[in-house]
């Protein structure tokens, strides 16, 4: 079957049924999400969905037929960077802000739950006329039996391992301490069983919050996918971070790995990924993956086009995913935190912004190494499956 993707964005489906007053948008994508579940259910694919027009994710994986889950749910939901509402802010107001241009697509922590019921009801066969109704604030509590007791100050990944969590979304991931992509106030709306998965700084931050009860720091990835599946993730996903071997400062451009089982693999030991890298990340860095044993094939990229910088280079653009994915041959490419935001403060005044399209960094590929390209699959762009999701849009990872 060939990939699925919500053929017009949020606010366009909105526009279609502008008649219907009791649209929200919360409602609006869990719609525009059953239409596309509904259409690829046979293929047990991976779902990605972009909850905002930024780099806000709801990655959801199939449970696989040889470890099916004991809450009776058909794939694990995993939300990364979550950022959906209200200002962010680095340093100081002055320093750096920004804000949302356009509407996430939804608003709350709790519309994001919304989501993942509807995902999981049409997964089950059951088409709602109706979205179901968020958790209340009385199913956010948390029962202290579930947790082992924890020291937000040496917490290690063995500690306070869940026995069960109240939410439908079952782990948080967090790339960056940076607020577009650690947002507190969104953080803080999330009820505490959840697990969260952060980089180094971001999980001391979390920590300090004293609101979730399980935070873990991401591990570096080893080679071997296997070794990042640690507890309360099922033993068949793993959560990794690659990065340049030694401190690169602030772990800027990195990567998080999410990897699963697939019995597609020689012996049934196959391993898929999806690598998320906000701001790009050198192609040298990402060659462990590449050289992985097992083998792990990378499902989707998410790495943006936009080529950004305040002096030092921030976001490292097209260009440089072209040599990612030409690395890695990822077979879908997403493009992710391309949001041209409302900005403010002293960071707004000096920072570059270069748009680039694919194609002109396919063209560029080709003047520096066009005898080196031909006869290669990127020379015709035969094998760059891009996709721009939009706001509230919604692809099967197949």
């Amino acid at each position: 079957m060939s990939h699925s993707a919500i053929p017009t964005s949020l606010h366009q489906y909105i526009e279609d049924i502008s008649h219907d007053d009791d649209s929200d948008p919360s409602k609006q994508l869990q719609t525009t999400l059953r239409e596309s579940i509904t259409r690829s259910l046979s293929s047990r694919r991976p779902h990605l969905t972009h909850l905002n027009a930024d780099t806000t994710w709801l990655l959801s994986i199939p449970y696989p037929e040889s470890a099916p889950p004991s809450n009776g749910r058909l794939y694990y939901h995993i939300l990364i960077d979550p950022w959906l509402r209200g200002g962010q802010s680095d340093v100081a107001k002055f320093f750096s802000q920004q804000w949302h241009v356009e509407e996430s697509a939804v608003q709350t922590i709790t519309e994001v739950e919304d989501v993942v019921r509807g995902i999981e009801d049409v997964a089950k066969g059951h088409i709602l006329n109706t979205p179901p109704q968020g958790l209340g604030a009385s199913d956010f509590d948390v029962n202290p039996e579930d947790y082992e007791e924890i020291n937000a100050e040496d917490q290690t990944v063995e500690e306070a391992q869940p026995a069960s969590t109240k939410s439908p979304i079952d782990a948080i991931l967090i790339s960056h301490e940076f607020t577009d992509h650690m947002h507190k106030d969104t953080l803080l709306e999330a009820t505490p069983s959840i697990p969260v998965f952060a980089s180094t700084k971001a999980a001391s931050a979390i920590r300090s919050w004293r609101h979730f009860a399980f935070v873990a720091e991401i591990p570096r990835f080893s080679g071997d996918w296997r070794e990042s599946s640690v507890s309360p993730l099922p033993e068949w996903v793993g959560v990794s971070r690659v990065a340049y071997p030694g401190q690169d400062l602030l772990y800027y451009h990195s990567a998080v790995m999410v990897t699963f089982h697939s019995e597609e693999g020689e012996g049934g030991e196959g391993a898929e990924a999806v690598i998320y890298t906000p701001h790009g990340i050198s192609p040298s860095d990402l060659a462990p993956v590449a050289d992985a044993k097992p083998a792990i094939k990378t499902l989707a990229l998410l790495h943006g086009l936009q080529d950004i910088s305040l002096g030092a280079q921030l976001n490292m653009g097209a260009h440089n995913g072209l040599k990612v994915q030409r690395l890695l041959g990822a077979k879908y490419w997403v493009g992710t935190h391309d949001e041209v935001k409302k900005g403010g403060g002293i960071v707004s005044w000096f920072l570059d912004r270069k748009k680039i399209s694919l194609k002109e960094a396919i063209e560029r590929e080709k003047e520096e190494n066009g005898e080196e390209l031909k006869g290669s699959a990127i020379e015709g762009l035969k094998e760059v499956r891009f996709e721009e999701l939009g706001n509230g849009e919604s692809l099967i990872l197949e």
